[in-house]
């Protein structure tokens, strides 16, 4: 074969093998890679739950450390309690003096009582005087300035049975209606108890959620106020994937649609599951710090990036853990799109919440009541 030949020949081949492979993808285009969407801007999230006092205190105690893990309500920081201490026992002590000044104000009504009933009796004492000296002066027998005496002492006895009945009225006012336990100096004096009670049981602080301690910055001795960052708490196995899809590529792309996933942590052998859970109402640079300013005239068009959200199936994390921030490669398939772009209804329920920080409302109301009986006596 000659030379000419030979080239045909291989140029021929060449010419196959390209038709081949431009056939072949194509093929793997039209049958498969034109429904799915792809990046490598994808980075794990999750919650950096912080721990912050809700009162001010010296730190005299850290249970846990970076990288520890802990269960939700478990106490991780303790603060120093004798000022808190403190404070309970005099707010106790200001709930039994309301209590029994309460029981004096009740007490009065009797005292009170017993003044209108001697009142009464030295007005009709005063009125019975009168009325004998009256019939004296009539025979001549009382003067003149003796009767006018005796209505002197009878107007003077009736002011004071007067004056008397008033100060009952006061008084009852104050009682009316209410019991010691519902005075309202005894309400704020029991509301002071509650507060101081509540505050002690603050000097411990727990750990909102179960998860691992990260960015520990408070220290033993350390005088921290109410709302200061101590740590915060990663839970591990609540994580997501925030992919940043470029704008052409969310053409199809809709809440619900299934997603791959890989780490670069351990490399294309470890694959997650997930699906969309839904898409930022911004891109990256609406939120930016400094956002783009492109009225000014020196516009330059930059292709914008979207944040999508991704849900990991939790099976998997279980087995191959993950950590905040590290890197993904995503891949979102588009075939359906017949979900929604956006969330179509406001949630029902909480999307995260704590009971780590419930209140011991009823043990604080249990000291109340004890400290009300205590110092309540009989009240009649």
């Amino acid at each position: 074969m000659t030379a000419s030949g030979r080239r045909r020949r291989t140029l021929l081949l060449l010419v196959l093998l390209l038709l081949a492979a431009g056939t072949a993808a194509a093929a793997r285009w039209f049958l498969h890679a034109r429904f799915y969407e792809s990046t490598d801007n994808a980075y794990v999230a999750g919650n950096l739950v912080q721990v912050t006092p809700h009162v001010a205190g010296t730190v005299i105690a850290i249970a846990v450390d970076d990288t520890d893990r802990v269960d939700a309500g478990r106490i991780v920081v303790r603060l120093d309690p004798s000022d808190a201490k403190t404070a309970l026992a005099q707010a106790e002590a200001q709930l039994a003096q309301a209590v029994r000044g309460a029981r004096t104000v009740y007490a009065q009504n009797s005292v009170l009582e017993a003044a209108i009933a001697q009142k009464r009796a030295e007005l009709g004492k005063a009125e019975e005087d009168l009325a004998r000296r009256g019939r004296l002066a009539e025979q001549g027998m009382v003067s003149r300035e003796g009767l006018e005496h005796a209505r002197a002492a009878v107007t003077a006895a009736q002011a004071a049975f007067e004056e008397a009945r008033e100060r009952l009225a006061a008084n009852r006012t104050l009682t009316d209606r209410v019991t010691v336990e519902t005075q309202p100096v005894v309400n704020q004096a029991a509301a002071r108890v509650r507060e101081a009670f509540l505050a002690l049981r603050r000097t411990g602080i727990p750990a909102p959620v179960s998860g691992y301690v990260a960015k520990r910055s408070v220290q033993v001795g350390q005088r921290v106020a109410p709302g200061a960052p101590l740590m915060a708490i990663v839970p591990l196995d609540e994580l997501w994937v925030d992919a940043n899809f470029k704008e052409a590529q969310l053409r199809d792309m809709r809440i619900g649609q299934p997603a791959r996933l890989t780490a670069d942590l351990y490399g294309g052998s470890v694959e997650y599951r997930g699906r969309v859970s839904g898409l930022a109402a911004g891109t990256g640079g609406a939120f930016a710090l400094l956002p783009p300013q492109n009225a000014t005239g020196n516009w330059i068009k930059v292709v914008q990036r979207l944040p999508v959200r991704i849900a990991l199936e939790p099976g998997r994390l279980a087995e191959f853990p993950l950590r905040v921030g590290l890197s993904m490669q995503v891949e979102v398939e588009v075939r359906d799109a017949s979900g929604p772009r956006l969330a179509l209804a406001a949630r029902s329920a909480p999307a995260y919440s704590t009971g780590a920080f419930a209140e011991p409302v009823a043990e604080a109301e249990a000291r109340v009541r004890a400290i009300i009986a205590d110092n309540l006596g009989r009240v009649r």
